[in-house]
């Protein structure tokens, strides 16, 4: 097939206008070749079937027969579905089918779409990206190989080059301390190198002007320190100085005028050798023009601490996760806008206007990375504006009176001095390439120097400096960023008093819950200051935050407040997602994004990202489902009538009454009779991986065995002990009876066990029977007195779902919790023949798990082998005997649509005091 190689303008203009045409569409059978046919064309292919197939048969193991809706061999399948299905099970459906195909002809790129929607994956590399249709513009360089352009990993070699960057920062920053000159000085010094390094490279110095000063110092280094002074000496002199020094060296007035106040101050030498000398020079030598401002900033502070430097890179925030915040916090919405006005001149010049004024508020900003990437964005919204007045012939030649957005636009609150310096120059870096793209674009040379506009970038600590004193409410447009996280039990003393200090400085009414400062997790703080901060005006916020602000205990106390006293409301939704860089060391925090702001200042449909699946919503509640505004309070009983769910026994022993399998051979050894006292211990960790351990459990045992055993009554002796010394006044309580454990739940007959905390990578959490004989530690929950109905109810994917929603976790893992997610769960009225339905399929249940009893549930329940066994079918199952229960249909109820009903249903158990009969 031949490919009319398209320029990426005129690719653009394509999606655009391909988006439009298909904004209406929704039937796969009717619309989906015609569909593909045109998303084909925006890329310059004109007949895609000269080279591709349509409906293309893959042969399958068990004798079935699938079909790829289009296969591009070695370059791209499509797997088309109606508007609203679920991508997630499509691209299941067509990874399945590719895997059938001969190797060679495998692509590399794997399309789902549902019309709306586009979800693309990349083989070679791992990749995932999803976006709307209408957004295709933006993504359009994700489909460079179908263009004739070579496939490009934007974001990854950004990574690659950033760190290699700073790495060479970090030999420079450790030659110059190594000799003494550290500390804020080694910071500013080293902030200034940077800003030399990228200028020679970017048209700010004339080319190569700094690498031959350098270079032209003596080779052991000795003049540099004196030769590097003069030079910022120089950067720092106005013109109209200059103009007087007129024995000032030719190698010096190459240097124009940079004032911004970056070399202001004065520094003491830095002395300089043969060695570091080297170094500076291979700083030199690399590339600053390849930099990204924003992902360099943080990597650069990272330099100054040999701790995080061992994972440089691992930490910064990546572009890709900024833009999730930026585009449906504003830039989304300003795109449509230029798009409905760019051909109408008044609107255009209004428009321009509007974007020149906006303001944006970062409150933990760090290096600046978010406002770093919001300013790019926005400067590349107005290049785009530009380029529609040269169209229009609008534009005027004078670049300085074309640019119009600048760094004064945005604001930043940072608690640490290095990071503010970094986020001041990064903001002039990103201008000055965006000037660069502008000056490309126009032919004309465009430097905005001497530094005259700054962003303000304020050293102190946002949680007592008063926001609108940094940036006046009724000028800001917009507040964004990462607030730092630290836990609820992690934070110091001064964390604790500022947090209570905003949240009780803030409180517009009394507060709802006592003590919740000491729930509620450092973040937080941010929440409730941003919120009092935009009462009365229109301005949204967004802000990235550990996942646990919308699961669990911080819920209540958080949302309630912010909700119904404040009066905000949530307008877009990021749900739990991995925030990982690719980068050396990759850290992987669990995260969300929350985008809110005062109820009904939202203009246009709540949105809700759930990994692949995008959702235009009628509310967003706290949990990030589409369900009302309800917050789960936690229950002393269960809302429902069903068994009451207990902590296992807790021994407090100090070790004396728990044993290993060593332990325990070697007990009986030496008094057999104590075989009798001795049981199986099960916590979490042994109920889920098969794992041994023992407990000597005296409850009801013969006074003549503790008697006559030597072991027994010293281990009694040394509990006794270990109680009576402890700090804890409910533990010294616990010494009367010390051959017992200290809190006994232990049922006569046999119960159900839940583990207290679970992976988050299993679909459903291991729950399991036990029997009398076997005593159930502290670390799992138990429920006496259960049938199967109510073990087929808990393992089913509804209560997997209400309890993923509602949960705490740890780290990722889920935390079940029998206050937030057993006693408020809402069951189903279900009847006889239903209930019989789903004992039915709870059996097959354990006796698929029965039929491997050297395999532990940690083994039976991977995501992979679970697949391999009849347990998965077994599940799916009882899945649909219990959403048959609840009277919920197979297909169109996602996880979310479940949680929504079970919300509901929990309402209205709780209005009526545990009656939710329909």
């Amino acid at each position: 097939m031949d490919v009319i190689k398209l320029t990426w303008d005129d690719i653009k203009g394509n999606a655009v206008a391909f988006s439009k045409r298909w904004k209406d569409a929704h039937n796969e059978e009717a619309q989906a070749q015609a569909f593909e046919m045109d998303f084909f064309r925006v890329f310059g292919i004109d007949d895609p079937e000269q080279s591709g197939d349509f409906e293309y048969k893959v042969p399958l193991d068990d004798g079935r027969t699938g079909y790829i809706d289009y296969l591009w061999k070695k370059q791209i399948a499509v797997e088309m579905k109606s508007r609203g299905k679920e991508l997630s099970r499509a691209y299941e459906q067509l990874k399945e089918y590719v895997v059938h195909l001969p190797a060679e002809d495998i692509p590399d790129l794997l399309m789902v779409c549902d019309f709306e929607n586009i979800v693309l994956h990349r083989r070679s590399t791992g990749e995932k990206f999803a976006f709307k249709t209408k957004d295709l513009h933006k993504n359009i360089k994700r489909f460079a190989n179908i263009s004739g352009y070579e496939t490009t990993r934007e974001f990854d070699n950004q990574v690659e080059v950033n760190v290699k960057a700073a790495e060479k920062m970090a030999k420079l920053h450790d030659a110059l301390k190594e000799h003494g000159y550290e500390g804020h000085d080694l910071e500013v010094y080293l902030v200034r190198i940077l800003f030399c390094l990228f200028a020679d490279d970017t048209g700010i110095f004339p080319e190569d002007s700094f690498i031959n000063y350098i270079a032209n110092s003596k080779e052991d280094g000795s003049d540099l320190s004196d030769r590097i002074g003069k030079l910022f000496e120089v950067l720092n002199m106005p013109n109209e100085v200059r103009a007087k020094r007129t024995l000032l060296s030719a190698d010096l007035k190459q240097f124009r005028y940079i004032n911004g106040g970056l070399f202001a101050s004065l520094l003491p030498t830095a002395e300089f050798d043969a060695k570091m000398r080297g170094i500076l020079l291979d700083c030199c030598n690399f590339d600053w023009n390849k930099i990204s401002p924003a992902i360099f900033g943080a990597m650069f502070q990272g330099v100054m601490d040999k701790d995080q430097r061992r994972e440089l890179g691992a930490h910064y925030t990546s572009e890709e996760n900024i833009l999730k915040l930026i585009d449906p916090l504003f830039m989304d919405d300003l795109w449509q806008e230029y798009d409905r006005i760019k051909t109408a001149p008044k609107q255009l010049d209004l428009f321009h206007e509007k974007i020149s004024r906006m303001k944006f508020l970062d409150p933990a900003c760090g290096c600046g990375n978010f406002l770093i990437i919001t300013y790019r964005e926005l400067r590349i919204l107005e290049l785009e504006l530009l380029k529609m007045k040269v169209n229009t012939n609008q534009l005027m030649l004078d670049m300085s009176a074309l640019l119009k957005v600048n760094v004064e636009q945005f604001y930043g609150i940072e608690y640490e001095d290095f990071p503010c310096q970094i986020a001041q120059v990064g903001m002039w870096l990103m201008d000055h390439q965006m000037n660069i793209r502008a000056a490309e674009q126009f032919g004309m040379y465009y430097a905005r120097l001497p530094l005259t506009q700054s962003a303000t970038i304020i050293h102190g600590n946002a949680l007592t400096i008063d926001w609108p004193s940094v940036v006046p409410k009724h000028e800001l447009s917009y507040i964004l960023g990462n607030p730092p996280f630290v836990g609820a039990r992690m934070m110091n003393e001064t964390q604790k008093k500022e947090i209570t200090q905003v949240v009780e400085a803030e409180a517009t009414t009394p507060l709802r819950y006592e003590n919740m400062a000491d729930n509620l997790d450092y973040v937080t703080a941010w929440y409730f200051k941003a919120a009092r901060y935009i009462i009365g005006t229109r301005i949204p916020v967004g802000f990235v935050s550990t996942n646990s602000i919308c699961q669990g205990e911080q819920v209540a106390p958080l949302w309630d407040t912010l909700i119904h006293d404040y009066g905000m409301e949530i307008n877009y939704a990021y749900r739990t997602f991995k925030w990982s860089n690719a980068a050396k060391g990759k850290a992987a925090v669990h995260c969300v994004i929350v985008g809110f702001s005062v109820a009904g200042t939202k203009r246009g449909k709540k949105i809700i990202v759930d990994g692949e699946n995008i959702v235009e919503v009628a509310n967003i509640s706290p949990y990030l489902v589409d369900a009302p505004s309800i917050i789960i309070q936690p229950q002393k009983k269960p809302l429902c009538d069903v068994p009451e769910m207990k902590f296992g026994s807790q021994p407090r022993d100090g070790g004396y009454f728990v044993l290993s399998p060593e332990e325990r051979e070697q007990i009986l050894a030496l008094e057999p009779l104590l075989d009798a006292v001795i049981k199986p211990y099960v916590g979490a960790e042994e109920f889920i991986n098969n794992k041994e351990r023992y407990c000597i459990w005296l409850l009801n045992a013969p006074i003549e065995i503790i008697k006559n055993s030597k072991i027994l009554r010293d281990r009694i002796a040394a509990v006794q002990e270990f109680r009576l010394s402890s700090k804890a006044k409910t533990t010294n309580g616990y010494a009367k009876v010390p051959s017992r454990f200290a809190q006994i739940a232990q049922p006569d007959g046999n119960y159900l066990i839940v583990p207290s905390v679970s992976s988050e990578n299993r679909r459903y959490v291991p729950i399991g029977f036990l029997d009398a004989d076997s005593i159930a530690s502290n670390a799992v929950q138990i429920v006496p007195d259960a049938t199967l109905y109510h073990f087929g109810v808990l393992t089913s994917n509804v209560h997997m779902a209400w309890m993923r929603a509602v949960c705490g976790r740890l780290k990722s893992d889920y935390r079940y919790s029998k206050e937030l997610v057993y006693n408020t769960f809402p069951w189903p009225d279900a009847t006889e023949e239903q209930i019989k339905a789903i004992e039915a399929a709870a059996q097959k249940v354990l006796d698929e798990r029965a039929k491997y009893p050297n395999m532990s549930l940690a083994d039976l329940y991977d995501p992979i082998l679970i697949t391999t066994t009849g347990l998965q079918n077994a599940h799916y199952a009882l899945d649909r005997a219990v959403m048959a229960a609840y009277g919920f249909p197979i297909k169109g109820t996602t996880e979310a649509v479940c949680v929504a009903q079970l919300m509901e249903r929990y309402k209205k158990l709780v209005e009526t005091g545990g009656e939710a009969h329909e």
